[in-house]
């Protein structure tokens, strides 16, 4: 049967890099997504230790772990050229570099994959093929795919704490710019990224929590105009104009704070001296379990 190019199939449609799955394309190959395994969860890791005078067990942190995701279906081309370039697209789409996978569900979702597995495609005519492909979320949260962006300066009246910080923490003081709100729909705390440009003098985020609970990233060194330090809480990394590691100089005493899932954190940027021109911005994803 013939298929309308551009045109949606019954059923999910999924985007593994640049092959939409679900979907008939431009030259009116048709991909059929019959399973997608792994996208309803993943694995957790979790320690109990035996309580030795008590029922029960003292638990520790459970985390999730990275999630596997079978995708399999099959391939309706017009003819065996255009089903010879459909399979060599879904070796390609199954990439070992970093793979943006979307499922398309009422709030759009996506995670970065990788390969993990021998892709199987088997052709059963010279107009079909069938396909499974393994790959893997080493993150397995799933992120909403609009990227959430805030931008502020220093406050204009500042106060409130100043480093050296001794934990806990409060906020004390208002102020009329420096703050971002930073809202998390989903179900699971999601990590954000901050890029601070200079000038700025020992720059200082704030996170408040709903709780009131306040964490801090302190960072013991200036930036001069045109410098850009970015901060990226998920994969806990400080990197200075895009290559230069300054890790080292950057103070986490409450550990790597997170937008709560549900909720919304207040984010505050300081300086000991005011520079209308330093600029912070704060980057999200809403992220679900």
């Amino acid at each position: 049967m013939g298929y309308t190019p551009d045109t949606d199939l019954d059923g999910r449609r999924v985007d593994l890099g640049s092959v939409s799955l679900g979907r008939v394309d431009a030259a009116g190959v048709a991909w059929h997504l019959q399973e997608m395994e792994g996208w309803d969860g993943s694995e957790v890791r979790a320690e109990y230790q035996v309580r030795e005078y008590d029922h029960g067990a003292w638990a520790a942190p459970v985390y999730l772990s990275e999630r596997p995701i079978t995708l399999a279906g099959k391939v309706v081309a017009p003819d065996l050229i255009a089903l010879d370039g459909a399979m060599e697209q879904l070796r390609a789409a199954a990439a070992l570099s970093a793979t943006t996978l979307t499922v398309y569900e009422t709030i759009p979702k996506q995670v970065t994959v990788r390969r993990s597995g021998k892709p199987l495609i088997r052709p059963l005519s010279d107009k079909v093929a069938e396909f499974s492909l393994l790959v893997t979320a080493a993150d397995p949260r799933r992120y909403a795919t609009v990227l959430q962006s805030q931008t502020t300066g220093l406050p204009v009246t500042t106060g409130g704490p100043s480093p050296p910080l001794t934990p806990p923490i409060t906020l004390s003081a208002s102020s009329v710019t420096g703050t971002i709100n930073a809202e998390n729909v989903g179900t699971i705390d999601c990590p954000p990224v901050f890029t601070i440009a200079g000038p700025v003098t020992a720059p200082l985020i704030l996170v408040q929590q709903p709780d009131g609970s306040v964490q801090s990233l302190s960072y013991s060194q200036d930036l001069q105009a045109g410098e850009v330090l970015v901060i990226n809480c998920n994969t806990r990394t400080v990197v200075l104009d895009g290559t230069a590691s300054r890790r080292r100089y950057l103070s986490v005493p409450l550990g790597w704070p997170l937008i709560p899932c549900g909720g919304t954190a207040t984010i505050q940027f300081q300086s000991t001296v005011y520079d209308a021109a330093a600029m912070i911005t704060a980057e999200w994803r809403s992220a679900w379990l």
